[in-house]
């Protein structure tokens, strides 16, 4: 009779708490949040450098996960400055230079209007499970939230972050923590998300901060002024005829 009240006890706790989810199950409620059939936004970008703080503002037309047209709205010296992303490919516009530039190879890893973010951030695919596999290693709390731990490994050698360690919340599925690393286990980059808001039964990032481990700034506060999910974008937005618009 012990042997069974123990079985039983067993079992209930079991049907009580559950398994953690896998690394792939959390990836994809993660890629469920941040990924959409397309999207319009409007952005504020607060670069604090060593020296000063430089405030843009941009508007972006994304279309699944290869097509991205952005647009520097303010300040007056970066207005007009235009980027295009068609796969793995990517070309600038600005009004001063007057002419277009495909940015590859070693420019890619440089910074983005002199902000934490690199133009290889702007080129990687959204889509987590698509380029790393995972693993549930722990659960923390992290802002007053319960989160699962995850440790990514990538599945290919062409990426900008070998592994990354994320803390992700459980009820919302963001990552609300997130560290990047070299294949050496230098820490390249940290992330953090500080508000979120919900919309259309998806969670997503208010404002987060980027902290360029090898830079001597302070980091670059990101703010989703707007965002519209599945909204019909005009086709000749993605082409290079628009960066001279």
């Amino acid at each position: 009779m012990k042997n069974l009240i123990l079985l039983l006890f067993i079992v209930s706790s079991s049907i009580g708490y559950g398994s953690p989810p896998s690394g792939e199950e959390v990836l994809t409620k993660i890629d469920r949040n941040f990924t959409s059939k397309n999207h319009i936004s409007t952005i504020t970008m607060v670069i604090k450098g060593r020296r000063d703080t430089r405030t843009l503002k941009s508007k972006s037309w994304v279309e699944g996960n290869d097509k991205a047209f952005t647009e520097y709205l303010a300040p007056a010296r970066e207005e007009g400055t235009k980027m295009l992303k068609l796969k793995d490919e990517l070309w600038t516009w600005s009004p001063s230079a007057d002419r277009i530039i495909k940015i590859a190879g070693h420019m890619l890893r440089q910074s983005m209007m002199g902000s934490d973010i690199s133009y290889e951030d702007f080129m990687e695919d959204p889509e987590l499970r698509n380029v790393y596999d995972s693993k549930v290693t722990g659960e923390e709390e992290m802002n007053g939230r319960s989160c699962y731990v995850l440790d990514l490994i990538a599945k290919q050698d062409n990426v900008a972050y070998h592994s990354r360690k994320i803390w992700v919340d459980k009820e919302r599925y963001l990552p609300l923590k997130e560290e990047r690393f070299a294949k050496s286990g230098k820490l390249l980059k940290s992330v953090e998300i500080r508000k979120v808001f919900e919309t259309k039964g998806r969670w997503y990032p208010k404002e987060m901060v980027l902290k360029d481990a090898l830079s001597s700034g302070e980091g670059t506060q990101i703010i989703i002024d707007s965002i519209d999910f599945d909204v019909t974008i005009p086709e000749h937005i993605f082409s290079k005829a628009s960066l001279r618009r």
